[in-house]
């Protein structure tokens, strides 16, 4: 499989996860701006809207969207618990984390706060609506320690994922307790070190590479 990411973007998510279940992958880095593949090559050549992640598959099959390619490459190893069992209650609570962090946590709201174009005042709307969203996670997380059932899934690398761009946008999330210790555990665990590691990640940037 490859997997065609840039660094600490949206594509960080099945980096750690492919990193979690123990496949074999090439992972490739392209450029967010030019789109150029550092291997050689253009990006676009492969996914045509230009955007990461992608993972192709042995036989040629590409897939995107972070969501979906988690849960694949979570089926490829149940044993590793990664995600709950397909026709389970938990398998449609886990695509509700994982729909609400790309909806809600991602695209409305930290993706508008990179934006220049968009003036102070539009940024506060955008704001106000994470400092909703992540009161009701630091809520959830007060009886939870993992965000479905009892144990780590790929929920929780997404949650990582995305609340890692807080310090990008000067987003404070000092006022969340239970949502730091939570990343705190997940960023401890050794398959996110080794994702941060092979994208030039640790120490975390204060600004996007």
């Amino acid at each position: 499989m490859k997997l065609f990411y840039a660094p600490g973007s949206s594509s960080l998510l099945p980096h750690i996860v492919l990193y979690e279940a123990g496949l074999a992958f090439t992972a490739l880095k392209i450029n967010e701006h030019t789109k150029v593949i550092e291997a050689g090559g253009d990006y676009r050549q492969v996914n045509p809207l230009g955007y990461v992640p992608a993972l192709v598959l042995d036989d040629g099959t590409l897939l995107t969207e972070g969501p979906a390619i988690v849960q694949y490459i979570a089926d490829k190893v149940p044993s590793k618990n990664l995600a709950p069992s397909n026709d389970t209650i938990e398998r449609t609570k886990l695509q509700s984390w994982l729909n609400f962090f790309s909806s809600e946590i991602h695209k409305g709201g930290f993706s508008p706060l990179f934006y220049r174009g968009i003036p102070e005042e539009g940024k506060e709307v955008f704001r106000s609506r994470l400092k909703a969203r992540f009161a009701h996670l630091d809520n959830h997380l007060k009886t939870n320690d993992y965000l479905v059932g009892r144990g780590y899934t790929v929920a929780d690398a997404h949650f990582f994922v995305v609340s890692n761009w807080a310090g990008w946008v000067n987003f404070d999330l000092s006022p969340y307790a239970k949502v730091v210790s939570h990343r705190a555990r997940i960023g401890e665990r050794v398959a996110v070190r080794s994702a941060l590691k092979a994208e030039g990640l640790v120490p975390w940037p204060n600004s996007p590479p």
